[in-house]
């Protein structure tokens, strides 16, 4: 065994992990210590399927050569540039080129270090507009039940998962959000996108009218819910949030961190549902999840309203110390090679079909309620152990792991996202995997 699958540190206890259950972990450490295109190599020695790229972020498979080079040149070249009143050549290479995929209209970035930056980031741009624009009245932001926005203040209050508000008392005033899309009884084991639901949507027009559209500055919804299970929107059901944010003036951000950069088929989706909004908001696959970095795709409607006053006055008082960070540009443009060379921005397009026969095939397994799927996503719902909620999952999570594969699990949920190199052979390995953990009853 070489030296660095024996690196493991003989004391955890420092490391205060995220979304961790630390105390069980630190009892039995999972580690990895290597990774190559779809497997990682834990401390031990074993190969692990990786079906979750990383964190939804790995979409070209892990230690890919073109991103790793990259990242090497650029620390020998220009390891740090500030952002204020400054530059540096990538950053701007970087944002022509993102702004090449995008949405039409969608022609302004704005760099962060993380989706959960990326989301306060565009609700700070969606309330700055509007009084930009003199409506200072427009304050309220609208999410969504079981929304997932990251952890910080502005994403935790339009955010919608109970267990990641409740601990911290007072946030954001001013926050309404919509009902959420999962209808268990109408739309259980739907192919894709399910056919019912999209009336969900005219809940905007309640709250709309219960506020009066004068206050409301934005909506922001995923357009597939990730984190908190998979949940796909219902036909027609965006275009009508679309239709109701434009007949009243308020803004329309997409939530990306997960969808962005290829997860559904397209390179966002907003292509794929045809569904233009005013902002969108990614991280996770920008670097292919190797360097922390966000971008806020913004209009030009929005952009140009900051850009009026005296020309040495700054416009947006607002940035973050690695804003465009020369290492983290230079890896996020050999991403987009790496994609642009592998069709991987629309190879879930290709391969979606094959991936959801398979993830069909598992709903004879035992305490499976529900499977759903869209791009290369997918999810298996369980029934929940009386008495014991999260537990059924948490044990596939880590049986799984035992058996060489890498599933994620939120609530009583697991869900699947791998690297968008994944072969057929490989997708037939993780769902044999997969299916051999169900079969046991956990």
């Amino acid at each position: 065994m070489s030296n660095r699958q024996n690196s493991t540190p003989n004391d955890l206890s420092a490391f205060w992990m995220p979304f961790t259950a630390n105390r069980q972990f630190k009892k039995e450490p999972r580690m990895f210590v290597g990774a190559k295109d779809m497997r990682y190599t834990t401390h031990d020695g074993r190969q692990v399927l990786d079906g979750t790229a990383g964190l939804w972020c790995v979409n070209a498979g892990h230690c890919r050569p073109k991103i790793t080079e990259a990242i090497r040149e650029q620390a020998g070249e220009l390891d740090y540039a500030p952002a204020f009143q400054l530059g540096h050549p990538k950053a701007f290479e970087l944002a022509n080129r993102l702004v090449d995929i995008a949405p039409d209209g969608l022609d302004h970035v704005l760099y962060t270090n993380s989706g959960s930056e990326s989301v306060d980031t565009a609700l700070k741009v969606a309330l700055a507009y509007h009084r930009a624009k003199g409506n200072g009245s427009r304050f309220r932001l609208i999410g969504r039940e079981r929304g997932y926005h990251g952890v910080n203040f502005g994403g935790i209050s339009v955010g919608g998962i109970v267990s990641n508000r409740k601990m911290f008392g007072t946030l954001l005033t001013g926050v309404d959000h919509l009902p959420h899309t999962h209808l268990p009884g109408e739309n259980s084991f739907t192919r894709g996108i399910p056919d019912k639901g999209a009336n969900l949507a005219d809940e905007l027009e309640r709250i709309v009218t219960l506020h009066d559209p004068s206050t409301i500055a934005a909506v922001i919804v995923e357009p597939v819910a990730g984190s908190t299970g998979v949940l796909i929107p219902p036909k027609g059901y965006l275009q009508k949030l679309r239709e109701i944010c434009t007949k009243h003036g308020i803004l329309l951000i997409f939530d990306e961190v997960i969808t962005g950069y290829g997860r559904l088929g397209a390179p966002f989706a907003a292509q794929y549902f045809d569904v233009t909004p005013d902002i969108i908001v990614t991280a996770k696959g920008l670097t292919n999840g190797v360097i922390p970095m966000g971008a806020v795709f913004v209009s030009s409607e929005i952009h140009d309203a900051f850009m009026t006053g005296p020309e040495h006055m700054i416009e947006f008082f607002h940035g973050y110390t690695y804003s465009g960070n020369p290492i983290a540009s230079a890896a996020a443009l050999a991403t987009l090679d790496t994609y642009k060379e592998e069709g991987l921005l629309t190879r879930a397009a290709e391969i979606g079909p094959y991936w959801e026969e398979q993830l069909h095939a598992l709903r004879d397994c035992p305490h499976v309620v529900d499977i759903r799927n869209l791009g290369l996503i997918g999810a298996i719902e369980l029934k929940p152990i009386d008495g014991e909620p999260t537990k059924r999952a948490f044990n596939a999570f880590l049986e799984a792991y035992n058996d060489g594969l890498l599933i994620r699990t939120t609530g009583d949920i697991i869900a699947l996202s791998p690297p968008l190199i994944i072969s057929k052979a490989e997708i037939d390995e993780l769902f044999d995997k997969l299916r051999k953990v169900l079969m046991r009853n956990i």
